[in-house]
């Protein structure tokens, strides 16, 4: 038998704004997932609405009804004021109350406000620990970074076969910035035909402007058949150019993908 929620998602790909407004209906009667998913959906503009501030309020229902997701939803709103004022240091208070309640993303979230120092004093070797801990609950997004800070020896000791064996998990669990840093290693080790899989793999789920900063890079690359994907990339993006407006929830992150450094 079919739950709500196998329901909603199915509805979403035939009908966006049935399914938010069935959800709304299950919020509005005190569900507190439903009011999660709601205001995941209309804080990037899903069924044709973009609602900010309805999306605020309802992260802070769930939030208070004890969703550890809401809470870390709460922390994104105020990190970057979608709906209120920016306060970094009311972000990190959401996200570590809901890392506590074993929330992967505000562990990765916290990392990262102590990664850059954003309302925060700036503590690599903490954050190293958040990226470990999201990382090891199966976050691919921060095994990425945690092979970052193993090969760039950032808060703990530089160990290469490990930053390598991280890009790898990352890779494999469906990060496209652990796709590329794999992909560099590989490059750098010359194994081309296995890092060019891996690129590819990577530009399928990639955004937009994380693929104009990729291209660049492969196209300044010594090996003719990433320079070649780099042409590729580009000819791609210039026949799908979108003009589609950008939603709030297309977080920008500095340090993305061992890309900025090799290819």
């Amino acid at each position: 038998m079919n739950s709500p929620y196998q329901e909603i998602t199915a509805l979403l790909s035939i009908d966006p704004a049935a399914a938010v407004s069935r959800l709304r209906t299950t919020a509005q009667g005190g569900d507190p997932q439903s009011q999660l998913v709601l205001g995941q959906l209309l804080i990037n503009g899903v069924g044709g609405r973009l609602d900010v501030r309805e999306a605020l309020r309802w992260f802070r229902v769930a939030a208070d009804a004890g969703v550890p997701m809401a809470m870390n939803m709460l922390g994104r709103c105020h990190e970057y004021g979608f709906g209120l004022p920016m306060n970094y240091l009311q972000a990190a208070s959401c996200y570590l109350h809901a890392s506590r309640l074993e929330c992967d993303w505000a562990m990765y979230n916290y990392a990262q406000l102590l990664a850059h120092g954003r309302g925060l004093e700036r503590d690599r070797a903490v954050a190293f620990k958040w990226f470990r801990l999201a990382a090891s609950r199966g976050h691919a997004r921060a095994m990425n970074f945690v092979g970052m800070y193993y090969e760039n020896g950032w808060g703990t000791t530089p160990d290469p076969h490990a930053a390598l064996e991280w890009y790898q998990r990352s890779a494999e669990g469906g990060d496209f910035r652990g796709q590329c840093s794999y992909a560099s290693v590989l490059a750098d080790q010359g194994r081309i035909d296995l890092a060019l899989m891996w690129l590819k793999r990577a530009t399928t789920t990639a955004t937009p402007r994380f693929l104009a900063e990729l291209t660049i890079v492969l196209k300044q690359s010594p090996h003719e058949a990433l320079c070649a994907y780099a042409d590729e990339l580009r000819n791609s993006a210039a026949q799908q150019k979108s003009h589609l407006p950008r939603s709030p929830d297309a977080f920008h992150e500095s340090q993305v993908a061992r890309t900025t450094v090799s290819f």
